[in-house]
């Protein structure tokens, strides 16, 4: 069965349908605010969090890795279970969950404690990533839908961006002598406060069928997503380890026999974890592909990024997320008007897009050369434009490719879809790290500061190639989103 059948079997939007509650897009994309910069802030707070809890480098490794690795795990199922539930229970759920684990991340006695509290972290952000999509795109149609997956774009980017800098200012004030504690204490109240609008704002929705949960899919992607993200997140820092390397053979088996299991059950009742009729839409393979270059592409420049500004030119975190907000500017500029961007220009603007990226990075290879070795904040003015061309080619893809993606997949397999996509973005970052510091690890060497700006120059014009990918894949999407 077909996407297309699909489509035109399913039951009509209903009345109304696009005219969304007041408060709606707040409510979500306070949501989406909240898990971006939990993601990136951490980065910021390692430093004080091993000193204060006397934690080693692997343990330290696990703060990070346990929110990736669950966050990945869950998303496919998590985007399923909303579409059985109801997408407001289960978004509210998680909120709920991401709000407590927040808590306790923040009170968090010793290191196994609130490596704990952030797998608890990932899963609750799983829980509530497909649910936003999902909302977003049947609570609004035509150019209001496009313009709230505008928003979601502006608001990821912006969590992503500016993470560093607000993680360097709460570090810096040191409010209430909490130092790191206030990078995950700061969600609490924010949580509470769109807790309480949820029944308010936000309208319920289920798929049409009311699918039943593929427990055996379930237990497969879980598998398969857990061997693939584990080694990439571990693998390089523990040398590659043989365990490393059977993770991975293991992973391809899995998703093989997934793909499997998901064909079949597509067949045979239309209602698996991930239906297979997902991928015959143009917009959805291709776009998943465009996806998976462009998250892999992001994750790895902002790491490198803040290495080269941190410890090659010994900037501290407050001074390095200031130089963030040079892409930071350039997004909010295009990000804003991207949705007008793309009704006009179609699929062109991501090619744009990338196009505009792969200049920021040449720009910034160009900047490096000319700093040299040097350290401080003298001449970083250089990377300036750079920065700011990455920015604008970012804002002109994140929402449009996001709206392109989803714009003709079925209401039935909403969650499905949303739960893969998201899937999509969390392995491309992982993968991204993994590769790009193979090529950035292996020119810096001992890591002595004069190192580092070639290692960044090597890693900037690997990032550049993953970009240009990024415009010939594009290529491939339909002229029109719908």
């Amino acid at each position: 069965m077909t996407t297309s059948t699909l489509r035109a079997a399913a039951p009509a939007a209903p009345a109304g349908a696009g005219t969304a509650p007041r408060g709606l897009l707040p409510v979500m994309l306070t949501a989406t605010f909240m898990t971006a910069l939990d993601f990136f802030i951490v980065n910021v707070a390692i430093p004080s969090m091993q000193v204060d809890l006397r934690a080693g480098a692997s343990a330290i490794q696990w703060i990070v890795a346990a929110f990736g690795l669950a966050l990945a795990a869950a998303l496919i199922t998590a985007g399923r279970i909303g579409d059985i539930a109801g997408r407001r229970r289960i978004f509210g759920l998680g909120l709920t969950l991401f709000t407590l684990s927040s808590a306790a991340c923040g009170l968090a006695p010793t290191v196994g404690v609130l490596i704990a509290a952030r797998a608890v972290q990932g899963l609750s952000a799983a829980l509530m990533g497909p649910q936003v999509l999902v909302i977003l795109q049947t609570a609004y149609q035509g150019a209001a839908q496009a313009k709230a997956f505008a928003m979601y774009g502006l608001t990821m980017g912006i969590g992503a961006v500016f993470g560093q800098l607000i993680g360097g200012v709460l570090i810096r004030a040191d409010l209430f002598g909490l130092d790191w504690r206030s990078c995950f204490l700061i969600n609490v109240p924010v949580g509470i406060a769109t807790l309480v609008l949820i029944p308010r704002v936000v309208p319920e929705s289920r798929a049409p069928q009311r699918p039943r949960l593929d427990l055996t899919g379930v237990a497969l992607v879980t598998a398969a997503l857990v061997t693939l993200v584990l080694p990439l997140i571990q693998g390089r820092a523990q040398g590659w380890p043989e365990w490393t390397w059977v993770c991975l053979a293991g992973s391809a088996v899995l998703f093989t026999v997934f793909g499997v299991h998901q064909h079949r059950a597509s067949g045979r009742d239309g209602l698996p974890l991930v239906h297979t009729g997902l991928f015959r839409e143009r917009a959805f393979s291709a776009g998943s592909l465009a996806q998976l270059a462009f998250w892999l592409g992001q994750g790895s420049f902002f790491l490198i990024l803040a290495l080269y500004l941190q410890q090659g030119r010994g900037l501290d975190a407050l001074a390095s997320g200031v130089v963030f907000t040079v892409i930071g500017g350039g997004y909010l500029v295009t990000s804003m008007t991207a949705h007008r961007l793309a009704a006009r220009l179609g699929r062109r603007v991501l090619t744009v897009g990338a196009l505009l990226m792969a200049l920021g990075l040449g720009l910034l290879w160009l900047a490096v050369g000319e700093l040299g070795t040097g350290g401080g904040t003298a001449g970083v003015a250089w990377l300036a434009p750079g920065l700011l061309v990455d920015g604008l080619g970012m804002g002109m893809v994140i929402a449009p490719l996001t709206g392109t993606v989803l714009s003709r997949v079925d209401r039935q397999l909403a969650g499905s879809a949303s739960g893969v996509l998201a899937t999509t973005q969390q392995v491309a970052g992982a993968l991204g790290i993994a590769l790009i510091g193979i090529v950035f690890y292996g020119a810096l060497g001992n890591g002595s500061p004069d190192r580092f700006p070639h290692a960044f120059q090597l890693g900037l014009a690997s990032l550049a190639g993953v970009e240009l990918v990024l415009a010939g894949l594009v290529q491939l999407l339909p002229r029109r989103a719908s």
